[in-house]
């Protein structure tokens, strides 16, 4: 290919059919969306990823124009557990078909398989990786096996002793009763 390929702004259908490959190492930071889920965030971060595009010709249906993206990140998150800190691996490998409207795309969404998304002559790949980052980020981040171990307890000591020293207002309640049997 004569021209150069843009991660921001990629002519999808040239690229798939040239077979484009393009390749990334951006830092993290260039990835809003996943950096304010991020805790303990530094500049040497790095995303890793690959995409590679392709026509498909299939029997019936014509060509098709088809992107592998492959993606390796690690965001560092806040265990739920220990409240300490956990890199969270992501590594992500998805096809995508290509379409060339929305319309088309809802209409062919529920009987396939594969992603589709629309076809544009200047996709935001960088966009879509950040997506399939946040979508792969767990709800719940946490250690396998915590660093430290974590105290499970339900209350403390204090709280108990602090129980222990009021009065039951059922047992005034009760007393009151035997007054009124007396009578």
């Amino acid at each position: 290919m004569t021209k150069e390929l843009s991660a921001d702004r990629l002519d999808i259908k040239a690229f798939a059919q040239a077979g484009g490959h393009l390749v990334g190492h951006d830092s993290l930071l260039k990835y809003k969306r996943v950096a304010e889920e991020a805790k303990g965030l530094h500049p040497d971060l790095i995303v890793d990823w690959q995409a590679d595009g392709e026509i498909r010709t299939l029997a019936g249906i014509g060509s098709q124009v088809w992107m592998r993206l492959k993606v390796h990140a690690a965001v560092p998150m806040q265990c739920q557990r220990c409240l300490g800190p956990v890199d969270v691996p992501i590594d992500i490998e998805r096809e995508f078909r290509f379409v060339a409207d929305e319309a088309t795309a809802e209409a062919l969404d529920d009987e396939c398989e594969e992603d589709l998304l629309v076809l544009s002559r200047e996709f935001n790949l960088r966009q879509l990786i950040e997506d399939e980052l946040l979508m792969e980020l767990p709800v719940v981040p946490r250690h396998d096996e915590c660093p430290t171990p974590v105290v499970m307890s339900s209350s403390d000591e204090d709280f108990e002793e602090a129980n222990d020293e009021k009065p039951n207002p059922f047992a005034a309640l009760a007393g009151l009763r035997k007054d009124e049997k007396k009578h």
